[in-house]
Parts: C-alpha cells; structure tokens; sequence
C-alpha cells in the first residue's frame, strides 16, 4: 500500500462557471511601449463560451488589451490529494496598467483550505509605476500548513517521511528604480516567521532531517535585500518573447529579529522564443538557483521544492519533497496552441533539481521532472490561462497541478 506522502493524486474539478471579472470594458488607449502584439486570428477565452452558450453577445476586448482599469481574473475549484484530503480553493490575478505607457502590472492571489486543516493565503504584486521608472515587487502570505518533510539533500527517500506541523507568515516588499533599457536595481526588506513547529519523527532517517539540524518550536528570519532584474518580456502573465533576470541578495541580521545571521543568493533567469517563429507557439526556458553563502538558516527557510517566490518550482514532487542548504534547478517547457482562436492550448515540461545537505556540504543527485500539460484560456484580454499539469518524478512520483496563469 502506498502511504500518504509517498505519492501524491490530485483530481481538481473546476467549476461549471469560471468567474472573469473587469471593472469596465478595456481601456482602448494606444499603447506606444510596443508591449502589445496584435494577433491574425480572433482570440477567445471562457468568457467569449459563455457568451456564445447563452446567445447574449459576443466580447469585445481584445487579446491582450489591459489598461488602466484592473481586469480581475478567478477560478474556483476543489480537488482532492492524498496528503491534504479534500480541498477547496480560489485563484485569480489582477492585471492593470499604470499609465498608457507603462508595463503590465500584476496582482496574484489564492486561499485554499484543506481536510486536513491546511489554510493557504497567498498575495503576490509586480506593480510599475506610469513611467516604468520604478518596479515594486513583493509578496505577503498566511499559512497554517502541517506537510511531510523528508530530511535534507536530494538523495532522501519518500520513507523518510516525517510528519511536520506549523503556522507561517511572510512579508517581502522590493523598491526598484531605472537605470537603463530594461535595467532595474534596488533594495527592500524580507521576513519569513515559523511558530508552532512540531515533528513527528520516525523510527529510522537515513538522512540528516529536521531533528539534527534544528528542534527550535519558533523561528524567524528577517532582514534587507539588494537587487537587480532585467525584463524585456512581452507580457507579464504569460511570455511569449522576451529574457527576464533577477537577482537577490539577502542578509538576514539577529538584530533584526533573525534566529541565526545568515545570508543567501538568488539567481532568477528566464528566456522566450516564438517557435517556430511565424508561429504563437513558445519554447521556455528557466534557471533557479537558491544559495546559502553563509550561516545557518532555519530548517524550513532552507532552499525547497516549489518553496521559490510563487511556489512552481519542481512540478511531478510535492511542496517540501527536497531540502537544502543549496538548490539549483532547471526547467524548458513547449507551449503549444490546439485550437487556432487560443482557448485551448499544451505544454510539455522536464526539469532538474539538485540539492545539498547541510550548509558546506556538496550538491547531490539530480532529480528529473517531466510531463504533459493542459491550457485554457481564463481571460484573453491579460493572457491569462488555467493551467493544468500532470507531473512525474522519481520513486514514483507524479500528480497533477493545476494553476492560474503561466507557472514561468
């Protein structure tokens, strides 16, 4: 019999009605920024279906088309894993523009609420200002999340499992300015807070876990950040063309309420090619690399599959499944049109992840990643699609993970 933890099966019904809401029609200003494309073919999301179904009408907005007022996108849904048991959630984007010059601006928020008591607040923002002459990033989150954790490096093995139980609160903001072309650079302040932390360890690890790194019931990790991003991407929310980098360097200060001093760096890189060129189909590529550079963080503010800024990082493993002082992970993704007016859409994905123990210590095995994907069109006037992966991974590992808008 499999055990819960050691695999996990994800069944996910959306609704009948997927809510799309804009707060008016869409701006029709001219964007002068040349951040729009115009597409060939009529494009049609959920919205336009339910139109058609009812014969009141068909929409107006344009693909791609967000302006000045915010155009709100939401899916509810319910699913089932064996981890969490039955789960209710609730997922959306806002996309908007500053100025009728100024780049997509974005609003990411979700809730879920599980069987098994997990609750979920997530809210992550990119906002730029009407000029583009300043970007402020960040990200603020609520979770009451007991979850498996399976020791550190990526050499352990799902009978490791040791049952974890915890209350979480972040809180990341990022002030950017201009400097030139798509250069940005700036500075902000993090702070990660664990309490109420408590394992159930079993009989036999294999590995170093939680109980020889760190028992502590409470934890904090809290400090400033220098930063820097390039980003020549078309669209915010889902990439076409274009290169984004970041980087972040973050020193986490006891007088500032951290556990431990520490420090770490992060290196962000994303690539978009039209392929074949004449086509809307994308080749992606990702780069993420989670460093300690000294110190010791606390065991959960340790680099960890899907614990990256939005939480994809790893499809075909659970949140949690590897740890370590080190992460370095790897991922090219196809994304494909099925049906030419963009309702429908595929993807095909594989990554790598490897991790280290303990800080000082060597990265070890590689971990692959691959599957198939599902796309459909939420909201065609911010791009937005509900994403639909099924994952596998190693030790049997697999899943499906379903998303609101593109997971890179």
């Amino acid at each position: 019999m499999i055990r819960a933890g050691q695999r996990i099966i994800l069944t996910s019904v959306l609704f009948i009605f997927s809510v799309v809401v804009a707060y008016g029609k869409a701006d029709t200003v001219t964007h002068r920024s040349g951040y729009l494309r115009k597409d060939t073919v009529q494009q049609a999301d959920l919205m336009d279906m339910m139109h058609s179904f009812f014969r009141t009408g068909s929409s107006s907005s344009r693909n791609d088309s967000v302006g000045l007022k915010p155009v709100i996108s939401m899916v509810p849904a319910v699913g089932y894993a064996l981890q969490s048991r039955m789960a209710i959630l609730l997922s959306g984007n806002m996309a908007f523009r500053t100025g009728a010059d100024a780049r997509i601006s974005v609003v990411n928020f979700s809730t879920s609420y599980t069987q098994n008591a997990q609750f979920t607040l997530p809210l992550l923002w990119n906002i730029w200002s009407k000029n583009n002459n300043y970007n402020f990033t960040g990200d603020m989150r609520f979770y009451a999340y007991p979850q498996n954790t399976f020791g550190l490096g990526s050499n352990s093995g799902l009978w490791n499992q040791d049952p974890m139980n915890y209350n979480y609160f972040r809180f990341s903001e990022t002030a950017l300015r201009h400097i030139t072309g798509n250069l940005y650079l700036g500075a902000g302040y993090v702070m990660d807070n664990h309490w109420g932390i408590s394992h159930q360890s079993p009989i036999s690890i294999a590995f170093p876990g939680f109980s020889n790194y760190n028992t502590a019931t409470h934890t904090a990790s809290s400090g400033f950040t220098l930063s820097g991003i390039y980003d020549s991407r078309d669209n915010t929310i889902n990439p076409s063309g274009g290169f984004y980098a970041m980087y972040q360097f973050r020193e986490n200060l006891t007088a500032l309420g951290s556990t431990t001093a520490w420090n770490s760096l992060t290196l962000d890189v994303r690539k978009y090619f039209r392929f074949p060129a004449s086509s809307n189909n994308t080749l992606a590529f990702w780069s993420y690399d989670w460093l300690t550079l000294s110190g010791a963080p606390p065991y959960l503010d340790l680099p960890s599959t899907m614990w990256d800024a939005n939480t994809n990082a790893g499809r075909g493993y659970i949140q949690g499944r590897f740890r370590g002082a080190q992460m370095v992970y790897a991922e090219t993704e196809y994304r494909y049109a099925i049906t030419r007016n963009g309702l429908i859409g595929g993807v095909f994905f594989v990554n790598v992840q490897s991790f280290s123990a303990a800080p000082g210590t060597r990265l070890q095995a590689i971990q692959p990643g691959y599957g198939p994907g599902l796309r459909v069109k939420l909201n065609k006037v911010s791009k937005t699609n509900i994403s639909m992966d099924y994952g596998f991974g190693t030790q049997g590992s697999h899943g499906l993970f379903v998303n609101v808008g593109e997971l890179f």
